[in-house]
């Protein structure tokens, strides 16, 4: 009776039972063994994920060896970056600055593989379209893109010596039209033909049959006049006015046979020409040719002399005398 009166008292200083202490150590063998199974479950997804990973690997290595370079490349790279356990695609969440596009190669990577902040490359679906070389073609290896920045000047530019050579030439060309133009400029005295050679320079801004009609009329421009010349024979020693005028004409496709100043009165169309203006009557013929916005006249009218220029930069009267020009022109 003593001794139980005394466990009694025990029990009641220690605060539990023993149905508290079976519990608790119930509780402390379920923690235990679910710590054991969390670790057996992480063990094995590493397992699983290295299988993974050597799978992948395997395949990008018999890929590359396949004949099919073309899909060598991106099999490895696939391989690669299946064998990194996803890194490529963790990479792709976080999207480095220094990230290539897709389908660029990493510095310090081969064909391969990827470099481990590398995006896993997307074949190109338009690949086809971009005329794709076979495997049995090795083209060199490019510059460094500085150096080829550094590639300025292209091969075969001119040198110092011929660049001053070319300017040279542009200078006296520039020369020769200045004294040109003040010759066109400038009237032979005793008439209004203009001075040098009495030839106008052929513009380029013209429609070719202009040049051709002003090259006509600087051909026979200092033939003397004689009445008739030109008309039996557009190959003749004198023209006189309408011989002249059918002539440059000719030369441009704009007449096949020589004509008088009567039968001009109905060439073409009636009224003025942007280009080409020819005014005609009974007894006398002449044009005028638009010379880069400067209207020049073809007239065996006010030479100043017998060989002088047929072209004139004078404007004369016009009335009594019929426009005409040809169409487009």
């Amino acid at each position: 009776m003593a001794t139980q009166q005394t466990e009694g008292v025990s029990g009641r200083r220690l605060g539990f039972s023993r149905y508290s202490l079976a519990g608790a150590l119930l509780g402390v063998v379920l923690v235990a063994l679910g710590v054991v199974l969390v670790l057996a479950l992480g063990s094995n997804h590493h397992a699983v994920a290295g299988s993974r990973g050597r799978t992948a690997l395997t395949h990008a290595a018999e890929v590359a060896n396949s004949p099919n370079r073309a899909a060598a490349g991106v099999g490895a790279r696939q391989g690669a970056a299946a064998g990194t356990g996803g890194l490529a695609h963790r990479t792709l969440h976080r999207t480095p600055a220094h990230v290539p596009a897709s389908g660029t190669a990493v510095a310090g990577t081969s064909a391969g593989t990827l470099s481990a902040d590398a995006v896993a490359e997307t074949r190109d679906p338009e690949e086809a379209k971009s005329f794709p070389a076979p495997a049995t073609v090795h083209h060199s290896l490019a510059n460094k893109p500085s150096q080829a920045a550094e590639e300025v000047v292209a091969p075969g530019a001119p040198s110092n010596s011929e660049v001053r050579a070319e300017l040279q030439q542009m200078h006296a060309v520039e020369r020769a039209a200045r004294k040109q133009e003040a010759a066109t400029t400038s009237i032979v005295p005793g008439g209004d033909s203009i001075g040098g050679n009495g030839q106008l320079a052929i513009p380029q801004g013209v429609p070719e049959v202009v040049q051709r009609v002003i090259a006509g009329a600087n051909a026979i421009t200092d033939f003397p006049y004689v009445f008739g010349g030109g008309h039996a024979s557009f190959v003749s020693n004198s023209y006189d006015c309408s011989g002249s005028v059918s002539y440059a004409l000719a030369a441009g496709g704009l007449l096949g046979a020589p004509e008088t100043s009567g039968t001009l009165e109905s060439w073409g169309a009636p009224g003025p020409g942007k280009w080409i203006t020819v005014y005609a009557n009974a007894g006398h013929v002449y044009m005028y040719v638009n010379i880069g916005g400067r209207w020049m006249r073809y007239d065996t009218v006010g030479r100043s002399g017998e060989f002088a220029s047929r072209w004139q930069p004078d404007i004369r009267s016009n009335a009594g005398f019929v426009a005409r020009h040809w169409p487009g022109l």
